[in-house]
């Protein structure tokens, strides 16, 4: 017989959010798979959880994600959790929930608290329909170009950032986005939670003023549904050179799908506008 992988979700901030059953399945499994064995410690001793600990951080994931499926596969119960909210979710886990599925593991999920869905949930969107980033590239030109293949979107883009670098990304932001809406919410759940809905030029301006702490979501909304103000190929494609923030394969792309028209032409067209011929 072999065990049972369990993916348990743990408080983001607030231990009241800890679930009975995630309580009773870290009771008694046979070890728990943390990405910081001394975070996980601290939460366990809190519940009063005896269950031994082995480490589980990224830059071990394919090695360890082996050892573990060996162990489950000899009939030992792993719970997996990460430092706060549920694993897989920009938090290690993937990996070995890929292992042990191919090694025909029962893999069980054990809900519970999410950053992702905290935010979500205060944030009024009137569709049910958005678009999970994660945590963006950390570096600035990589970090640009992501950014520049979102801005055409009409989902809401949702992201996680880090206190040390969400100036660059706010800053990123609005010199690609314009000045969209956005939903800041930081620390949920714990003593000082700030969420409020505001938009991206105020955040740059507060952010110069102020020494961000705890880790933050990001709901930004969509632009303005504006369409170009005319209607030759040339001009539409002008607009969103000057307009749009979008590199110009993009637009192509864009300009395809709206018109209904193949890419190639498109694709001719531009190079002269973005002076590339």
């Amino acid at each position: 017989m072999t065990g049972t992988l369990y993916i348990v979700a743990t408080p983001i901030g607030n231990l009241e959010d800890m679930t009975h059953r995630a309580i009773r399945i870290l009771t008694e499994a046979d070890v728990i798979a943390a990405e910081n064995t001394r975070h996980t410690k601290k939460l366990l001793t809190h519940f009063g959880i005896s269950t031994p600990l082995i480490s589980y951080y990224r830059e071990k994931e394919s090695q360890r994600s082996q050892e573990l499926v060996e162990r489950l596969s000899a009939g030992e119960s792993i719970a997996l959790v990460s430092d706060a909210g549920t694993p897989g979710i920009s938090d290690p886990g993937s990996i070995l929930v890929q292992t042990a599925r191919r090694a025909a593991i029962p893999i069980v999920p054990i809900p519970g608290a999410s950053a992702l869905g905290a935010a979500l949930s205060c944030a009024g969107l009137l569709s049910s329909c958005f678009l999970f980033i994660g945590f963006a590239p950390v570096k600035s030109a990589q970090r640009k170009k992501l950014l520049q293949s979102l801005a055409a979107s009409t989902y809401p883009l949702v992201f996680y950032e880090s206190p040390h670098r969400i100036g660059k990304f706010v800053e990123d932001s609005h010199e690609i986005f314009g000045n969209r809406t956005v939903l800041w919410a930081r620390e949920m759940t714990k003593k000082f939670e700030d969420i409020r809905e505001t938009t991206l030029a105020q955040l740059a301006a507060a952010i110069g003023t102020e020494k961000i702490r705890g880790e933050l979501v990001l709901i930004i909304h969509p632009g303005d549904d504006e369409t170009p103000p005319h209607e030759s190929l040339e001009d539409i494609l002008r607009w969103y050179r000057d307009n749009s923030g979008l590199s110009m394969k993009d637009v192509c792309k864009k300009v395809a799908g709206d018109m209904g028209i193949g890419r190639s032409e498109i694709y001719r067209q531009a190079l002269v506008i973005w002076n590339k011929v």
